[in-house]
């Protein structure tokens, strides 16, 4: 089965994260054959999304309302606030129930190989926030990458005062991990960040 709306939808598909264009044809299908249970109530829950989900203008996160639930919430800890590169960084921390601070999502990390400068994330906005706001800690919640490493040591660098706690998610071993399987790199971070038992 093939055509132009067919084609169209597998290139759709193909485009987002992990989707190639065998896996796109086989959802096609899928929804094809479920076209009242699955593609017509898929095709109106992505509308009203593209219609009212936004960016937050307080911690760019994702929400329905401006600014976001989170940030709204009088019940977050307003003094700590939590650094992410995206919205599923931001999410995969709030699962865990075990922050109970305010976000800030930059929307990326630097790259002097792709040419994103720190104008092009929302790190001068994070920085007013950190005195608007009187920040007594920031925690810098990024990825163990080089473009991580890096946008972390700029924000850290970039804040001034001297009474902003800066703090950044540990590194190591994970839990249910064998020392065998681990690479140089964690098994080197893990022991130098060790801690008394």
């Amino acid at each position: 089965m093939d055509g132009p709306d067919f084609d169209e939808l597998t290139y759709l598909l193909s485009r987002l994260p992990g989707v190639g264009r065998r896996s796109a044809r086989r959802i096609i299908l899928h929804m094809l054959g479920n076209k009242d249970n699955i593609m017509r109530p898929l095709s109106d829950a992505l509308e009203r999304a593209a219609d009212t989900i936004r960016n937050c203008p307080e911690c760019h996160t994702l929400d329905t309302v401006a600014p976001c639930r989170i940030c709204q919430n009088a019940g977050r800890d307003r003094k700590t606030l939590c650094v992410v590169e995206n919205v599923a960084d931001q999410w995969a921390l709030e699962r865990t129930a075990a922050y109970k601070g305010l976000y800030h999502v930059l929307g990326g990390t630097l790259s002097a190989l792709d040419g994103v400068t720190p104008d092009q994330l929302h790190i001068p906005h994070l920085l007013q926030r950190v005195n608007d706001l009187e920040i007594n800690e920031v925690i810098i919640a990024l990825n163990a990458t080089v473009e991580g490493q890096t946008t972390a040591h700029y924000i850290a660098d970039s804040i001034k005062n001297p009474a902003v706690k800066l703090t950044r998610l540990a590194r190591g071993v994970p839990m249910g991990s064998a020392l065998d399987y681990l690479d140089d790199n964690t098994l080197v971070t893990a022991m130098n960040a060790r801690s008394d038992v």
